[in-house]
């Protein structure tokens, strides 16, 4: 495909003039084999090992489309350093960037070039520093989210250094100090008794196995709905990601008693010969709208609407689960997917049991104390005080329990 040129039929961008990428019929996979050893269903002769290369080379042909359209429909458009973004784009690709970032790489350079052509400049070369520093005051007052902000920030500090890389800007341009400083959020995950309601709930065969999929194993949504057959180990109860939605780094998850017996329902249950676990129209994957809206319904029966649930609440909730029954951190962040055990930590805040219980036995003795006109700080507080590390000085940092 010729992208030299600057103007692009836009008919050549629709969805449908891609051709469809489909899959071997399935042909019954491991995931049967505990109570479906007597169908006449014929097993491949292919081994497992070749099949996840298949599915990565039918991936990389979808992200190459999916990145031909995003450059047709920026060359549909009149601005300024649209070639450097081209190439900038076809470089994240290079280095396997998965669409959702190569998606959000668009937006934020695409924002950038109409902000700085409106503001007066007709070349990318021309820009300095107080550009993207202006261009972030104005995305922040749009009243946009601070993460959104601080996503389209770190886009354009990455494109600016390819852009000094390759001799188009002066080191100069790049506002090395320009941090936006990020809220410490804590995780969201559901307290156990609307988990008990949530499980409670008579719901249909599918959707009750993607909700105890996804309550068991922690697994991202995306990465639950691109799964195969293939991919599920009933016998051992574990599931093979064999790339990560976020990451790309594989991992492998274990399920519970009851979301295996409750995936054994769904699988004796569904057409067998679509290779998904979970699938929609046209034998593809079930679409995350649908996977949210099945959710919904299911917070509704449970009378837990009005909560802020949502999907990804079920992978908080096991990770908070995990880390009350003892599971090391470290543990935790395989099982997780997580490239930094900073990240992990988080649930080790939300979840300190050792901190809860040293507060209140701290302040059952400040009450005792005061109930019998003794306001001053005895002995006795002051060991748990100590020993607890609740008052250290300023200049120290309270240490995460583990």
């Amino acid at each position: 495909m010729d992208l030299s040129r600057k103007t692009f039929i836009r008919s050549d961008y629709h969805e449908e003039s891609f051709p469809t990428i489909s899959s071997n019929q399935f042909e019954g996979f491991a995931a049967f084999e505990e109570f479906n050893t007597n169908s006449p269903i014929t097993f491949p002769d292919r081994s497992f090992i070749q099949e996840p290369f298949k599915e990565l080379k039918e991936s990389r042909i979808r992200d190459r489309y999916f990145l031909e359209r995003l450059v047709g429909k920026l060359w549909l458009q009149d601005l300024p350093g649209k070639k450097h973004a081209e190439q900038y784009l076809r470089h994240q690709h290079r280095h396997n960037c998965r669409p959702n970032t190569i998606r959000n790489s668009y937006t934020a350079i695409e924002g950038f070039l109409k902000f700085i052509k409106k503001g007066g400049r007709s070349r990318i070369e021309d820009i300095d520093r107080w550009d993207l520093e202006a261009f972030i005051e104005h995305e922040q007052d749009r009243g946009m989210k601070l993460s959104t902000v601080r996503t389209r920030l770190a886009v354009l500090k990455a494109f600016v250094r390819f852009l000094i890389e390759g001799k188009i800007l002066h080191s100069d341009v790049l506002p090395w100090k320009l941090n936006i400083k990020p809220p410490e959020v804590l995780p969201r995950a559901m307290d156990p008794d609307d988990v008990k309601r949530l499980l409670a709930v008579k719901a249909n065969v599918r959707d009750r196995a993607m909700i105890l999929l996804l309550l068991r194993t922690g697994m991202r949504i995306g990465e639950l709905l691109n799964t195969r057959v293939h991919d599920v180990n009933l016998k051992e109860k574990k599931i093979l990601i064999y790339e990560a939605e976020k990451n790309h780094t594989g991992r492998v998850v274990f399920f519970s008693k009851d979301a295996r017996d409750a995936l054994k329902a769904w699988l004796k249950k569904r057409k067998q010969s679509i290779d998904f676990i979970f699938y929609g129209n046209r034998k593809k994957a079930l679409s995350y709208a649908a996977a949210r809206i099945a959710f919904v319904k299911y917070l509704e029966c449970a009378e837990l609407t009005g909560k802020g649930y949502t999907l990804h609440s079920l992978r908080h909730t096991y990770a908070t689960d995990l880390i009350n029954a003892g599971i090391p951190l470290e543990c935790l962040e395989k099982l997780l997917g997580h490239t930094s055990l900073e990240v992990t930590r988080r649930y080790a805040r939300l979840t300190d049991k050792t901190r809860e219980e040293e507060y209140f036995k701290a302040m059952a003795i400040i009450e005792r104390r005061e109930a019998d006109g003794h306001y001053g700080c005895d002995r006795e507080l002051q060991a748990v005080l100590e020993k607890t590390q609740l008052l250290p000085s300023h200049s120290e940092e309270l240490l995460e329990h583990p």
